[in-house]
């Protein structure tokens, strides 16, 4: 049977995203088969969609996550009917991924969904709201509580920013909100934060490599001068987790916060965790967020709208989470 998908091509016309259809046939190898209701729109599928090296091969389907309905298996955790989540193993990078109505993969990648969570809903938490709760777990793992003090999230209004706040505040941290946009102080404030920061009081280079201390932990997406900037203000024992490069990939600062403050640098990978961490997250994900926040924060789009949010999403355009129905 045939299916619609978005796929990334490089022949002799160039590198260029297409909406096809496909058939069985056209789909990477894998033990379970999936027939998939939601992906979304993340900053990697941005990246992959712009050709920005984030695909491998060619041709390819992007898209890093997915949720949706098992249709076949031959893996020993899974049957016909399972609902089922997926995020990274590198999929939508090197293996077709969830711009798509139907994938193959392997099943050791797949996550159950939980309890109290619909396919659309998982979607709408992504790779962007599953790293966030994966920093909020190292936060927890590190002994910061809502009683050490507060906690910084940057790039707040996107995808993960947006669901740190929601999970933090509900957690009952007092959430200080970083961001360039101040069109979303409303939405952020919604969302549970306390406090709006002006992103540029923390993107800037040349800021001192230690700075008044004001917040026991941070939830940064943002990388480079940002990073350091939040770290050079932690309070002594704190700890800061990093899980994107919005800003970029250098870490132009000093030692000082580690070796003076005891300050704890937590890297946050998403793509590889192992999967009994996935299920923590998930598991955690289902009790501890607020749905009716994710509701708020979620914009729905169809197939053929992607590659317009990819170029939004790039451009730091787009606040929340973006939806993709696949089958819309």
């Amino acid at each position: 049977m045939s299916f619609r998908a978005i796929r990334v091509v490089s022949d002799e016309a160039g590198r260029r995203a297409e909406t096809v259809t496909l058939d069985e046939s056209d789909l990477h190898e894998g033990d379970v088969t999936v027939a998939v209701d939601y992906s979304t729109v993340n900053y990697k599928d941005g990246l992959a969609l712009a050709d920005k090296g984030i695909v491998r091969t060619y041709p390819l389907v992007p898209g890093i996550d997915f949720a949706g309905t098992v249709e076949s298996s031959a893996h020993a955790r899974f049957a016909p009917g399972d609902k089922v989540v997926l995020n990274g193993y590198g999929v939508g990078e090197s293996h077709h991924g969830g711009f798509s109505q139907k994938a193959r993969v392997s099943g050791d990648w797949l996550v159950p969904l939980p309890a109290g969570l619909t396919t659309r809903q998982a979607a709408a938490i992504g790779t962007a709201g599953y790293t966030a709760m994966l920093s909020v777990l190292a936060l927890e793992d590190a002994g910061v509580t809502p009683e050490s003090g507060d906690i910084l999230v940057t790039g707040a209004a996107g995808g993960v920013g947006s669901v740190a706040v929601a999970l933090l505040a509900k957690l009952g941290y007092r959430v200080l909100a970083s961001t360039g946009r101040p069109e979303t102080s409303d939405y952020l404030h919604a969302l549970g934060a306390a406090e709006i920061i002006d992103r540029t009081t923390l993107s800037e280079p040349g800021r001192r490599p230690l700075a008044s201390e004001r917040w026991a932990g941070a939830v940064d997406s943002v990388g480079s001068h940002t990073l350091v900037n939040v770290l050079a203000a932690t309070r002594y024992g704190g700890t800061v987790t990093t899980c994107g490069l919005a800003q970029g990939i250098e870490l132009p600062g000093t030692v000082l916060p580690f070796i003076l403050r005891g300050v704890t640098l937590a890297g946050i990978d998403s793509v590889q965790a192992p999967m009994e961490r996935r299920i923590r997250a998930y598991d955690r994900l289902a009790r501890d967020l607020d749905l009716a926040k994710l509701e708020s924060m979620t914009t729905v789009v169809g197939l053929d709208e992607v590659p317009a949010v990819a170029d939004r999403i790039l451009a730091g355009q787009v606040r929340g989470r973006t939806v993709v129905d696949v089958n819309a």
